[in-house]
């Protein structure tokens, strides 16, 4: 493995981590490899014992170092580091020998862990591959610093599966052999999530009857929010364009969207937030009076997806069919579905548009809180990354 390319991992993340890079800078720092050594110097001149509680004050800081609280930063580093707590000297100059050292101690350690032993099998059997990904054990191993390696196994196999050049082969046999998911269209995937179902029961998520008793107040949002300026709603897809479906989107990769009105739509906002929101889109989707999705799978076995019916046209007339089964959308219900099973729409009424919520979320019901939490930083990570390789626009595929 590059000895250049983990130590400019581990430094970007120490320098992260201590509040010296921000996510952004540190997108920005990943983003600029091939050119490893310039980001090497560039973080070498920050002075990494230099933030609050790891050894020297910062230029403003307090003078006075007798009774000083001990940050979680330095604990944080003192769990990487496997050291015991003890004071530190406020006045400890700066030492490049031991940053050194502290990179070199950490990306030892990451490329040990389970995600650093499938980069470097692909790295064996491969040669180069995408420099994000080779600065993923180090990003994860400094992230989460106290999590068990056992409890990131199946993250690790998400990392093996994305950079194998015959991914189908690492799949496991209930979607291999299951004629409803289409195997060959799975890019993102954990393996071991265990048996799933085309549509799964909305019972076993207390947020669905949460936001089916919330259904008034949420429609309400929804016409404020069209009130305040239609224009917001946008294709995600080419695909959704053609077929007459158009997103509000409320919640992209996860987080919010800089300057969207979320005071016309608080509590949808809130509820929606109780969940560890995924995916390119979350927010009202609308079906144009006879349209529909045509046939597709979605290809992330990580996620589920719930919609509710805001405003469904009269008779019921708009459908989804997922894998062998076909659900129609009711006004304050929940529908759960697994979208690697193929599925398609149709709105089947001539002049009403049919409206759900559309919410895609972490599989709660499979995976671990670690993991989804693993995967939110992976995909904030990639997200970034890619903007800085110039691509920001809504609907990119992250992962």
């Amino acid at each position: 493995m590059n000895s250049i390319t983990w130590s400019l991992g581990v430094a970007v993340v120490v320098a992260s981590l201590l509040g010296l890079l921000s996510l952004q800078q540190v997108a920005g720092l990943l983003s600029d490899v091939p050119q490893k050594n310039n980001v090497l110097m560039r973080l070498r001149s920050v002075n990494l014992h230099g933030s609050k509680g790891f050894g020297v004050a910062s230029a403003g800081g307090n003078k006075k170092g007798k009774g000083k609280k001990k940050s979680s930063n330095s604990k944080l580093v003192d769990s990487i580091e496997d050291r015991p707590a003890k004071p530190q000297s406020i006045n400890r100059p700066y030492v490049k020998s031991e940053q050194d050292a502290l990179i070199e101690s950490l990306s030892a350690k990451s490329s040990q862990t389970c995600i650093g032993q499938a980069v470097v099998q692909a790295q064996q059997e491969q040669g180069q591959i995408d420099t994000f990904w080779e600065l993923m054990p180090a990003l994860i191993h400094s992230r989460f610093p106290t999590v068990r390696d056992e409890s990131l196994q199946r993250v690790a196999g998400m990392v093996k599966h994305a950079l194998s050049r015959t991914p189908q082969d690492l799949l496991d046999n209930d979607i291999k052999q299951d004629p409803w998911r289409p195997h060959d269209e799975i890019h993102a995937y954990m393996p071991g999530l265990g048996p799933t179902q085309p549509f799964w029961d909305p019972a076993q998520l207390p947020i669905c009857q949460e936001l089916s008793d919330n259904f008034e107040t949420i429609r309400s949002e929804y016409q404020a929010l069209l009130q305040d300026n239609q224009a917001r709603f946008q294709s995600v897809t080419s695909m959704n364009y053609d077929s007459g479906w158009k997103t509000l989107v409320l919640f992209y990769n996860g987080h919010r969207i800089p300057g969207f009105p979320y005071h016309l739509c608080p509590k949808t906002t809130q509820l929606m937030e109780k969940l560890p929101l995924a995916g390119r889109i979350a927010g009202f989707n609308r079906q144009a009076p006879s349209s529909g999705i045509p046939l597709h799978s979605d290809g992330n076995n990580m996620w589920l997806t719930l919609q509710m019916g805001i405003q469904v046209p009269e008779g019921e007339r708009a459908w989804i069919r997922v894998g062998p089964e076909t659900r129609r959308w009711k006004e304050g219900e929940c529908i759960l579905y697994d979208t690697t099973y193929e599925h398609e729409t149709l709105n089947e009424h001539e002049e009403q548009e049919r409206v759900v919520l559309h919410i895609d979320f972490f599989n709660t019901l499979r995976m671990t809180p670690v993991e989804i939490e693993a995967m939110r930083y992976i995909y904030s990570l990639r997200e970034e990354f890619m903007k800085g390789e110039g691509v920001s626009k809504v609907g990119k595929q992250i992962l």
